[in-house]
């Protein structure tokens, strides 16, 4: 039952605009793909369910979404408990607070934003008590923004080498969030600047897969796939917007 204070009508209704934003994204995220010559299917969309009721996410869900991403692990652990089937993969994309480590190693299926040596570490450790290997991304701060988290772009190889050498993390590839801007087109840079520093720790680091880009937002999601995104991460253009919380 959908809570009434959220005030966003029944539940079919809901759905029906669910579905009408999710099929305006996915042509959205095929028509990118055509222009950057790769397949659709090549694109992860990471539903951004953060602050919304795990309602939301059942419904997404039953419209084909299989991956959803959180950023407050208080918020996303009840949600987790409430819902999680075998083909569902939450993704922890907030910053990795050590204290919080061992419950996001309980719960969480990805982590996409390892930017500190310590809670790397921590995270290991945890993995290693429950006997799991946890898929990670690195998240760089590419345009230096004193707001954002993420390493520097100097900093990353070495980074990079340190956290590869950790057995329970399974480095998959780099994550960044560009800067807000009112055209899309201007965080381009940002976007190629990530998949370049991809492309030399190919080089440097070829024990680890570096499949994943995850770049892009519902501001700027599609520049984000035509520079080599292989993960999106979308809330607003999905589930619209947020509940004051």
């Amino acid at each position: 039952m959908m809570t009434e204070s959220y005030a966003y009508g029944t539940e079919e209704q809901l759905q029906e605009r669910l579905a009408t934003n999710l099929a305006r994204v996915r042509n959205r995220i095929a028509e990118a793909a055509a222009r950057g010559g790769r397949h659709p299917e090549e694109i992860t969309l990471v539903a951004v369910s953060k602050t919304f009721p795990v309602e939301f996410v059942k419904i997404a869900y039953n419209l084909g979404v299989t991956d959803f991403g959180e950023n407050r692990v208080q918020e996303a652990l009840p949600k987790i408990a409430a819902f999680h089937p075998p083909t569902l993969r939450w993704h922890m994309i907030g910053r990795l607070q050590s204290n919080k480590a061992k419950k996001v190693a309980e719960a969480f299926d990805w982590v996409e934003s390892i930017e500190s040596w310590h809670s790397a570490q921590v995270l290991n450790r945890h993995a290693a008590s429950l006997g799991r290997r946890i898929p990670i991304l690195l998240e760089v701060n590419v345009a230096g923004e004193s707001s954002k988290g993420g390493v520097g772009p100097d900093e990353l190889p070495e980074f990079a080498r340190q956290v590869a050498a950790l057995p329970q993390l399974e480095v998959q590839g780099l994550m960044t969030v560009a800067p807000l801007v009112s055209d899309a087109e201007e965080v381009r840079p940002v976007f190629r600047t990530l998949r370049q520093l991809r492309e030399r720790l190919r080089t440097l680091l070829p024990q680890c897969p570096w499949q994943h880009l995850s770049m892009g937002m519902t501001d700027d999601y599609w520049v984000a796939i035509e520079e080599g995104a292989t993960i999106v991460r979308i809330g607003r253009a999905i589930f619209g917007e947020r509940p004051r919380q």
